[in-house]
C-alpha cells in the first residue's frame, strides 16, 4: 500500500509550501521594483540585453541634448550678429541719403559742413553696432582692436565650430570682419571736409563699384550669410529635438513598465503571498500533530 508517509523529520508539504512562498515572493518583488522605478528593465540584471541597447540610446540622447545646448548659445550670437547687421544696414541708408545732399551743387557751404557732420555722426553709430555685436563673450562681425580712427585699427573676430549632434557632427560658423566696411567709409568721412558739394568724387562713391555702393554690397552678403546660417542651426535643433522624440518612444517601448497590468498583478501576487503563508503556516503544524499519536 502506497501513500504519503508522515514523518516529524521530513515535512514535505512544509518544503513544497517554501518554495511557493519564495517564488511568489521573488515575484513580488519584481512587480515592486517595476512599480516604483517605472521600468520594466531598470538593470541589467533584469534583462542584460535590452538594458545594453537602453543604455547606449540614453548616450545617444544626452549628446542630443548637449548639441541642442551648444546649438541654442549659438542661436543667441547669430541672433545679436543679425540684430547688429540690420542696424548698420538701416544706417547706410540714411548714410546714402547724406551723400545724395552732398551730390548736390544747390546746398549751401552751411548745409555742406551740417551734412558732413551728420555723416561722421552715422559713422560713430555704426562703429557702436560693431562692436556691440558680441554675446556671451563671442562676436562674429568683430570686437574692436586699436584706434578706430587710424589706419591701423581693426575689428577681430573668429570663426567657431558648434557640435551638431551626437556623433561629433560641426557646423562653421563664419566670421566677417567688418573692418574693411569700416575703413573704407571712414575714409568717405575724411574726403568729404574737403570735396565740394555735388563733385563728381561724392557721386563715383555711390554709382556701382563706387565705395560707398560695394560697401553696402558687403553688408548684404553678411546679412545673407548669417541669415542662412540662423536657418541651417534652427533646422538642427528642431531635427534633433525630433530625434530624441523618436528615441524616448523607442526606450519607452523597450524598458518602461506596464503599470496598469503590473498594478493588476501585484494585487493578485499579494493575495498568493497571503494564501501561500497561511499553507506553510498549516504544513509546519503537521510534526506537533504527530507527536500526539505517540
Amino acid at each position: 500500500m502506497s501513500g504519503v508517509v508522515s514523518s516529524i523529520i521530513t515535512n514535505s508539504a512544509a518544503m513544497v509550501g517554501v518554495e511557493t512562498l519564495n517564488s511568489i515572493n521573488t515575484s513580488l518583488n519584481n512587480v515592486q521594483n517595476q512599480i516604483s522605478t517605472g521600468y520594466s528593465v531598470s538593470s541589467a540584471v533584469d534583462n542584460g540585453a535590452a538594458f545594453a541597447v537602453a543604455q547606449s540610446v540614453r548616450t545617444n540622447m544626452a549628446g542630443l541634448t548637449a548639441a541642442n545646448q551648444q546649438l541654442g548659445d549659438t542661436q543667441g550670437l547669430l541672433a545679436t550678429t543679425n540684430t547688429a547687421l540690420t542696424n548698420i544696414s538701416n544706417l547706410m541708408q540714411s548714410m546714402d541719403a547724406t551723400l545724395v545732399n552732398l551730390s548736390s551743387s544747390t546746398i549751401s557751404t552751411s548745409q555742406k559742413s551740417q551734412y558732413v557732420a551728420q555723416f561722421s555722426s552715422q559713422l560713430q553709430n555704426l562703429q557702436y553696432y560693431i562692436k556691440g555685436a558680441s554675446y556671451n563673450g563671442k562676436a562674429l562681425i568683430g570686437a574692436s582692436s586699436g584706434t578706430l580712427a587710424s589706419s591701423s585699427s581693426s575689428f577681430t573676430s573668429k570663426a567657431l565650430q558648434v557640435s551638431s549632434d551626437a556623433s561629433g557632427g560641426q557646423i562653421k560658423i563664419a566670421a566677417q570682419s567688418m573692418t574693411t566696411v569700416y575703413l573704407a567709409l571712414s575714409k568717405i568721412g575724411t574726403s568729404l571736409g574737403t570735396a565740394s558739394a555735388g563733385s563728381t568724387t561724392i557721386t563715383n562713391w555711390m554709382t556701382a563699384g563706387g565705395t560707398f555702393s560695394t560697401q553696402v554690397s558687403n553688408v548684404g552678403s553678411y546679412l545673407n550669410t548669417y541669415g542662412n546660417l540662423t536657418n541651417q542651426v534652427d533646422a538642427q535643433i528642431t531635427y534633433n529635438q525630433n530625434k530624441m522624440d523618436a528615441l524616448s518612444n523607442g526606450l519607452g517601448a523597450l524598458v518602461d513598465a506596464n503599470m496598469a497590468a503590473e498594478s493588476a498583478k501585484l494585487q493578485s501576487l499579494q493575495i498568493q503571498q497571503q494564501l501561500a503563508t497561511s499553507a506553510l503556516s498549516i504544513a509546519n503544524q503537521q510534526p506537533s500533530i504527530l507527536t500526539k499519536l505517540i
